[in-house]
């Protein structure tokens, strides 16, 4: 005993220790020691809290955000929209009488008829005349058919064929007509005519029917009468420079508008209509311009303005656009209207604005994120699957089977990628895929043509683990060959899968973030960090809403940096010759 003590009291500093002493040596775990190394690198450390704060913002933020990922917001605001058109009129206009009608194909071979100087023409069987009532004004008749006549042994047979009824007196006339050899004849002071095709003859009369001319008649109020013996009246007043002129028992004057080729009627000391040659109509059907927005128009075009104040009809004065195209004039009109709020500058209601759609940029940030980090995983985790599978099976058994499975990972990495992804993206587009199945189409396709670098990874290590003795005692214990391969070959490799994985991680997103700014990625109305970017494929948006691509291109940034952090900090931790 007192030589112990003198030991400690010569030794002072002797630290040594038996087994069954109090204080014990502090051993840490394989999985702690990588713990430890991985805590002391602060890129990784802080690729971790990037990672974190990726998905709390994405799976969390989606959540707590009030609005939805694809809710629209509209606003209110003031836009120029086209209300009517104005243009001089250089073409004939027809006017028909009651109950009559004028052909397209009779105007058409009326202009033909008109322009080579012709008093008559044919169309649709009916021959039309001409009379020429004044500047740019006719007259047109039509031959109206009445009867055919067949005479047989001096005894004639009469037979209608048309509406106008066959008087005797028609009769009367008729047959002295036939009789004196004539092919006209008059009766109740109308003219008929005689013709003849074989044994048969026909009798016409040639009835007024409609005018042509270039005016344009322009009624104070919607229930004003512009008829054919209306416009008929007043166009003839206008040839002989009348003061009045009256339709049926109805007396209008008629006043000259100096210093235009215009006129305007009134009944009663109130405007009833004007004639000029400007055409003003409005953009749609069930839409009536005034008589004094008539004017205001042709005023302005007169003047050479910009624009022009007129009534809308209820009181108050509208600022009206008045923009020359060519030889017409269009009339724009200022109008309060709900449309998407696109592009909407950062602010308290939507913090990083709205986007092309009007949707939350912040909320489709959120949800995007979601969408890039789930493919990243499901496709890390096929990769894991099959290259752990083909690597193992290859690894283990060698031989023949290597040889077939190298092969087989030769000819997935010669495979194209980019153009067997924009193939297949433009196959779902014809098909019209829908979004959601695209996004798990995708994952698939990725992960299929993405594992062959983790197969090799996983032969090359199995290969080098297969010949260490705790395998030699594996296969003297008689342990079945899956058993082998699963239980203490795989977790020998896990340490290297992880870094490949999460290094990988970084590499998929940013795929998924080409195939989707290309298009045929993640598609409307889902949305993915790639497709958001996509907006800056116009280049007015790319110069003008910053705010539209920078978050989405910043949050693409910072989650590669943080899974490629992981990745080299997981690295570091799992190699044994780190320092502790």
């Amino acid at each position: 005993m007192s030589k112990e003590l003198n030991n400690e009291k010569e030794h002072p500093d002797n630290t040594s220790l038996a087994l069954d002493d109090e204080q014990r040596v502090k051993v840490l775990s394989p999985g702690m020691l990588v713990a430890k190394r991985f805590l002391r690198n602060k890129l990784a450390v802080a690729g971790l809290v990037i990672i974190v704060a990726m998905f709390l913002f994405s799976f969390l933020g989606g959540v707590v955000s009030p609005y939805g990922e694809s809710q629209v917001f509209r606003t209110t605001e003031a836009t120029w929209k086209d209300y009517a058109g104005a243009s001089y009129n250089d073409t004939y206009r027809f006017q028909a009488k009651d109950g009559a009608s004028m052909p397209a194909a009779a105007q058409q071979r009326f202009i033909l008829a008109e322009g080579k100087g012709e008093e008559s023409f044919e169309a649709g069987g009916i021959g039309y005349s001409l009379k020429k009532a004044g500047e740019d004004l006719y007259l047109i008749s039509a031959e109206q058919p009445i009867a055919t006549v067949l005479t047989l042994k001096g005894k004639s047979s009469y037979k209608e064929t048309g509406d106008i009824p066959l008087t005797d007196e028609i009769k009367k006339a008729y047959e002295a007509a036939e009789a004196a050899d004539e092919d006209t004849f008059e009766a109740d002071g109308i003219s008929y005519s005689i013709s003849q095709s074989g044994r048969q003859v026909s009798i016409s009369c040639s009835q007024e029917l409609a005018l042509a001319t270039k005016k344009i008649f322009n009624a104070a109020s919607e229930e004003n009468e512009e008829g054919y013996d209306f416009q008929r009246a007043a166009l003839e007043a206008m040839e002989e420079k009348a003061d009045s002129f009256t339709v049926g028992e109805e007396e209008f004057t008629l006043e000259a508008v100096e210093g235009q080729d215009a006129a305007e009627i009134k009944k009663d000391g109130e405007i009833y209509a004007t004639v000029s040659t400007l055409l003003v109509s409005p953009q749609t059907s069930a839409s009536f311009l005034s008589l004094d927005f008539k004017e205001k128009v042709e005023t302005a075009i007169a003047e050479n303005a910009a624009s022009f104040t007129a009534d809308n009809g209820d009181g108050t004065e509208i600022t009206y656009q008045l923009q020359k195209k060519n030889t017409q004039y269009v009339i724009r009109s200022q109008k309060e209207t709900t449309v998407n709020a696109t592009f909407e500058a950062p602010g308290r209601t939507h913090l990083l604005g709205t986007d092309g759609n009007g949707m939350d940029m912040l909320t489709r940030l959120m949800y995007g994120g979601r969408i890039s980090l789930l493919i990243g995983f499901v496709v890390i985790l096929i990769e894991i699957v099959i290259g752990v599978l083909i690597g193992g099976i290859s690894g283990y058994f060698g031989g023949w089977i290597d040889t077939l499975m190298m092969r087989l990972v030769d000819v997935v990495i010669c495979i194209p990628s980019m153009p067997l992804y924009i193939i297949i993206g433009a196959v779902m587009d014809y098909y019209q895929v829908d979004p959601r199945i695209r996004i798990y189409l995708l994952c698939a396709l990725l992960g299929l043509l993405t594992w062959p670098s983790m197969a090799r990874m996983v032969r090359g290590q199995i290969l080098s683990l297969r010949e260490q003795e705790f395998m030699i005692a594996t296969e003297a214990t008689g342990i079945r060959i899956s058993r082998r391969i699963f239980r203490h070959l795989l977790p020998n490799v896990i340490p290297q899968l992880i870094v490949m994985a999460t290094m990988g991680l970084g590499d998929v997103i940013l795929t998924e973030a080409t195939l989707s700014f290309l298009g045929i990625g993640v598609k409307f109305p889902f949305a993915s960090w790639g497709n958001i970017v996509n907006a800056v494929n116009d280049i007015y948006v790319l110069t003008n809403y910053w705010f539209v691509w920078i978050p989405a291109g910043f949050l693409i940034l910072i989650t590669v940096l943080g899974f490629n952090f992981i990745g080299d900090g997981l690295r570091d931790a799992f190699d044994p010759k780190m320092k502790r």
